[in-house]
């Protein structure tokens, strides 16, 4: 398995990853969450700032956003960061399911950049929430995103 910055080629199949992960949640019990997002729009946007990448293995398997640098969302929380250093944010994994390992093959990319990582996922995510813990994420409070609704947030301190 690879992992690359997306190409413009790939929204196609990143948009059709998405439709799979949100299908996934949905037969999980998770109505709350990627009602009508994350959008073409958002892949696009997230391409243009170099943001958006795709695990592959002969085809995209999996797609995330990462970025090292400030999110607002993560600057007030109820609960407390376990670090104030330079962090990296991994937003919208989404995967086809046709692979296992997918979860820990990004936050290990992304350690890879820096070995302070930040993350949120809905209440509803339990598939999330327990990659998190396996990988060794903690709980550290809840933030909230745009639409103001919370999230759980994590963050994982690396050496």
């Amino acid at each position: 398995m690879i992992i690359r910055l997306a190409k413009e080629e790939d929204i196609r199949e990143i948009c059709q990853i998405y439709d799979l992960a949100r299908a996934y949640m949905r037969k999980e019990g998770n109505f709350a969450q990627w009602r009508n997002y994350p959008k073409e729009e958002d892949a696009r946007q997230d391409l243009i700032k170099r943001e958006l990448y795709v695990l592959e293995e002969e085809e995209i398997l999996a797609v995330f956003a990462f970025f090292i640098g400030e999110e607002t969302n993560y600057k007030e929380i109820e609960g407390a960061w376990r670090r104030e250093d330079s962090y990296g944010v991994i937003h919208r994994i989404a995967s086809s399911g046709k692979k296992s390992g997918i979860t820990r093959a990004c936050f290990s990319f992304c350690l890879g950049k820096i070995p302070y990582l930040r993350i949120d996922t809905h209440e509803k995510n339990r598939s999330m929430q327990e990659a998190l813990k396996r990988f060794g994420f903690q709980y550290c409070g809840i933030v909230h995103v745009e639409d103001g609704s919370p999230r759980l947030a994590f963050d994982y301190i690396g050496e």
